[in-house]
């Protein structure tokens, strides 16, 4: 290869590297506005959790941002949480609308009610604890990643799934659990 030719294609790659993408990459994402109702998802469908008593609901679809972010809306009727675990490619922000939740993000604990949001950065061990009867929040993540598809697949389960198939479904979407659930006292 040239000289001229060698330095042409490397500054034309320059973009590819730095970015992570080609420049010329067309996105596929939504290119209209667009509603979604309360207590209604995205696609009319709704996933189940805890035993399929606790709504969860896409809001927006990382189908709408070429993977970029994906927001939910929670209604836990059940307390509890997920067991301790990281995202190694994700970014979670949890706002609560409704109840009461303990969070922990690396070795801090998180009291959150009504109006607070979290941000939990990626790679930082977390978790969190519904501790009132009844919750609601709105949490996304950036990037979407395969959290649409683990709800998808949790919701496949007709109750809470053991640790074993837990920590598996984790696996499979991006995510290791690496402690058991928040230990509470109901609120």
């Amino acid at each position: 290869m040239q000289r001229r030719n060698f330095i042409a294609t490397t500054a034309a790659a320059i973009p590819t590297i730095a970015f992570g993408r080609d420049l010329n990459f067309q996105e596929s994402r939504t290119d209209h506005g667009f509603v979604v109702k309360a207590n209604e998802s995205r696609f009319k469908e709704t996933t189940l959790l805890f035993g399929g008593t606790s709504p969860n609901d896409i809001k927006v679809s990382g189908k709408d941002t070429d993977g970029q972010l994906s927001l939910f809306e929670y209604t836990g009727n059940v307390p509890g949480g997920p067991p301790l675990h990281i995202h190694p490619k994700q970014d979670e922000i949890f706002f609560i609308v409704e109840g009461d939740y303990t969070f922990k993000v690396g070795d801090e604990l998180y009291k959150l009610t009504k109006g607070d949001t979290i941000f939990l950065p990626r790679k930082v061990p977390h978790t969190f604890a519904q501790t009132s009867e009844r919750g609601k929040m709105f949490f996304m993540f950036q990037p979407s990643g395969k959290m649409e598809d683990y709800f998808r697949k949790l919701a496949t389960f007709k109750g809470q799934p053991t640790p074993e198939e837990g920590a598996k479904v984790f696996a499979d979407h991006e995510m290791i659990v690496v402690g058991p659930p928040l230990e509470f006292q109901k609120q």
